[in-house]
C-alpha cells in the first residue's frame, strides 16, 4: 500500500502541473469531455445488457415483431456508440499531444536552465539519457496515464451501474447445486468478487518483477541508441583509427544487454500472459456455469440468462481491471520512475548551483575587470585544483594563460562562465558585461550555415552581407555563398575550419570579454597569427584571455599568466610583459 501511495503521489506531482498551467482550461475541458464520453459509453453498455434480455427472449418465444424492433433499437444504440468512440479517441489524442507538448517544453526549459544539463553530467548523470526521457517516457506517461485512468474510472462506474442489477438478478436466478436451490443474497456479486480478487492476487504475484525489467529495458534501449549516435558523430575518427572492430564489439555488448533483458521480459510476460489468458477465457464461461442450473430448472428464460451473463461479465471485468492491464501498469510504473528520476536529477543540478559552498558569480558596478576573489576550484570529489585570490583580467588587456595539462585552465574558464559549482570564493563580473567562451571544438548546431555562425544569436540579428564579409575575413571565402545551406557542419568541416567559424562568431557578437580555450590550436602558426591580428583590429576594446601552448602567441598578448603547482594545488603566477602587439 505504501508503494501504491508513493506511486500515485509521484504521478500527481508529475501530471498536475499541466492542468494548472497556462493551458489548463483547454486541458481540463478536453479531459472533462473524454470523461463524459466514457461515462456515456458505460451507460450504453447498461442499455445493451438490458437489450440482451429482450432480444434473446424474443428469439426464445419466436416473436418476429419484437425481434425486428430490437434489431432497430440495437442499430440506433450502436450508431451512438460508434460516434462516441470516434470522438473519444479524437479528443483523447488531442489532449495527449497538448499535454505532451507542455511537458516536453517544461522539461526542456528546466533541463537547459542555467547549465543544469551540464551539472547533471558533473554529478554522474544519474538520470541517464535525458533525450529518451523527454521523448519516449513523456509520450508513454501521457498515453498510459490517460488510458489507465479512464479505464479505472470506467471500472468504478461500471461497478456502480451493474452491481445493483447483478444483485437483483441473483434473486431471480438463485443458485442451484445438485438439484437443490440455495437462497444466497447477491451470490453472483460475491462470486464475481472472489473470482476477481484471486485473479488479481495471482497476477501480482506472477507479474510484479515486470516493473524492474521494463525500467531496465528502456534504459538499455536508450543506451544502445545513444552509442549508435556517438559512432555516427565520430565516424571520421573511428575510420582513421580503424576502430570499427572495437566499436562493433562495444555496440554488440550494449545490444547484448538489450537482448538479455528482453529475454527476461519475454519469460516473465509469457507467465503473466498464460495466466491472464486462462483467466479471461474462464471468465467467459464462468457466469453461464453459475446460472445454467437455474435456467434448466426453468427459473429464468434465455434472455434472463444472457442478461445475467452480460452483467456478471461487466462486474467481474470491473473487479478484474488490474488483471487485464497489469502488463501496461508495469510499463507505466517504470516510466513514472524514470520521469521521477529525471526530475530529481534536474532538481539536484539546480540545487548544486544554489548551495552556499559554491563559487559565487556576482555582478559589480562599472565596466572594469573580471576579478577572482578567494577563488578555490575543486574537482567534483572535493580534491583541490586551483587557487586564485585578488586576481583580475583588466579591461582591454590581452592575456595569455599557460600551464601543464590538468592544472585547471579550462576549469577556471568554466567557473568564470558560472557553470562550475565545485569550490568556493567569488568571480566578479561587471554588470551587463558580455562574455563569450570559445572552446577548442566550437559547437555548430545542425541547420543553415547562417544559423551556425551567429549561434547563440538568431539569423535575423545579423545581416547576410555582414556574415559573408566576416567569413571571408577569417579565411573561409568558399563558405560565403553557402549561408542558407542546411548541414551537419561539425561533420562537414575540418576542425581548423570550425575554429575559423568560432572566431567569425566572436567578431559578429563583439563581446566585451573573449575567452579562447585553445580556440586556434588546430591552425598553422601563420593562420593563427592572422586571426589574432584580426581580433586585435576588429575588437580593439575587447578583453581577450587565451589558453595556449605555442610560444608564438606571446606576440599577440600583453600579459602572461602561468599556472604553477603549490603543494596539492595550482596557483596563478603573473608576469607582466614589456612588449605588446
Amino acid at each position: 500500500m505504501n508503494n501504491i501511495r508513493s506511486t500515485l503521489a509521484t504521478v500527481w506531482r508529475i501530471a498536475s502541473p499541466y492542468f494548472n498551467s497556462e493551458d489548463k482550461w483547454a486541458g481540463r475541458g478536453l479531459l472533462a469531455a473524454v470523461i463524459a464520453i466514457e461515462l456515456a459509453i458505460v451507460g450504453i453498455n447498461v442499455l445493451i445488457t438490458q437489450w440482451n434480455n429482450r432480444f434473446y427472449n424474443a428469439l426464445q418465444e419466436r416473436n418476429w415483431d419484437s425481434f425486428v424492433s430490437e434489431i432497430i433499437y440495437f442499430c440506433v444504440v450502436v450508431a451512438f456508440f460508434i460516434l462516441l468512440a470516434v470522438y473519444q479517441l479524437y479528443l483523447n489524442q488531442w489532449l495527449q499531444i497538448r499535454w505532451r507538448q507542455w511537458m516536453t517544453t517544461h522539461y526542456l526549459g528546466d533541463w537547459l536552465h542555467q547549465a543544469n544539463h551540464y551539472r547533471m553530467q558533473l554529478q554522474g548523470d544519474a538520470a541517464d539519457n535525458p533525450d529518451q526521457r523527454m521523448t519516449d517516457d513523456v509520450k508513454l506517461f501521457v498515453d498510459r496515464t490517460l488510458t489507465l485512468g479512464l479505464g479505472l474510472l470506467s471500472s468504478v462506474v461500471t461497478l456502480a451501474s451493474f452491481l445493483t442489477l447483478l444483485w437483483g438478478l441473483s434473486n431471480e436466478a438463485p443458485l442451484h447445486l445438485f438439484g437443490t436451490e440455495y437462497s444466497i443474497p447477491g451470490y453472483l456479486v460475491w462470486c464475481a468478487l472472489i473470482y476477481s480478487v484471486l485473479g488479481t492476487v495471482l497476477t501480482h504475484l506472477i507479474g510484479w518483477p515486470l516493473v524492474g525489467i521494463d525500467f531496465k529495458q528502456q534504459q538499455y534501449e536508450a543506451d544502445f541508441r545513444f552509442n549508435l549516435v556517438r559512432v555516427r558523430e565520430n565516424s571520421e575518427q573511428i575510420a582513421l583509427l580503424q576502430g570499427e572492430p572495437a566499436e562493433r564489439e562495444r555496440l554488440r555488448v550494449r545490444f547484448g544487454r538489450v537482448v538479455e533483458n528482453w529475454i527476461a521480459l519475454m519469460n516473465r510476460t509469457k507467465k503473466i500472459t498464460a495466466f491472464t489468458a486462462s483467466y479471461n477465457q474462464a471468465s467467459v464461461i464462468f457466469p453461464y456455469v453459475l446460472v445454467a442450473p437455474a435456467y434448466f430448472a426453468q427459473k429464468i428464460q434465455l434472455g434472463g440468462m444472457m442478461q445475467t451473463a452480460s452483467a456478471f461479465s461487466n462486474v467481474q471485468g470491473a473487479f478484474s481491471y488490474f488483471v487485464s492491464i497489469y502488463r501496461q501498469l508495469a510499463e507505466w510504473q517504470a516510466v513514472v520512475n524514470r520521469l521521477d528520476g529525471f526530475e530529481a536529477g534536474i532538481a539536484a543540478a539546480s540545487n548544486l548551483a544554489k548551495r552556499d559552498d559554491r563559487i559565487h558569480v556576482t555582478a559589480t558596478p562599472g565596466d572594469g575587470a573580471v576579478s577572482l576573489e578567494n577563488l578555490v576550484l575543486r574537482l567534483p570529489d572535493g580534491t583541490p585544483l586551483l587557487n586564485a585570490d585578488r586576481f583580475g583580467f583588466r579591461k582591454g588587456e590581452r592575456t595569455l594563460m599557460t600551464g601543464p595539462s590538468g592544472a585547471g585552465k579550462s576549469t577556471l574558464f568554466r567557473a568564470i562562465a558560472g557553470i562550475w559549482p565545485f569550490g568556493d570564493g567569488a568571480v566578479e563580473i561587471p554588470a551587463n558585461a558580455s562574455l563569450m567562451m570559445l572552446p577548442q571544438r566550437p559547437y555548430l548546431p545542425i541547420g543553415s550555415l547562417h544559423d551556425a555562425v551567429v549561434y547563440p544569436g538568431e539569423a535575423r540579428q545579423f545581416d547576410a552581407g555582414r556574415v559573408r564579409e566576416v567569413l571571408t575575413a577569417v579565411g573561409l571565402p568558399q563558405l560565403a555563398s553557402r549561408l542558407e545551406e542546411q548541414a551537419h557542419w561539425n561533420r562537414m568541416l575540418s576542425l581548423g575550419e570550425q575554429q575559423r567559424l568560432g572566431i567569425a562568431r566572436a567578431l559578429l557578437h563583439a563581446p566585451q570579454f573573449l575567452f579562447l580555450d585553445e580556440a586556434t590550436a588546430s591552425l598553422d602558426e601563420p593562420a593563427e597569427a592572422a586571426l589574432y591580428r584580426l581580433i586585435a583590429e576588429r575588437l580593439p576594446g575587447t578583453t581577450v584571455v587565451s589558453i595556449g601552448h605555442r610560444s608564438t602567441l606571446d606576440t599577440f598578448h600583453q600579459r602572461n599568466v602561468t599556472l604553477v603547482r603549490d603543494g596539492d594545488r595550482f596557483i596563478l603566477r603573473d608576469a607582466v610583459k614589456v612588449a605588446a602587439s
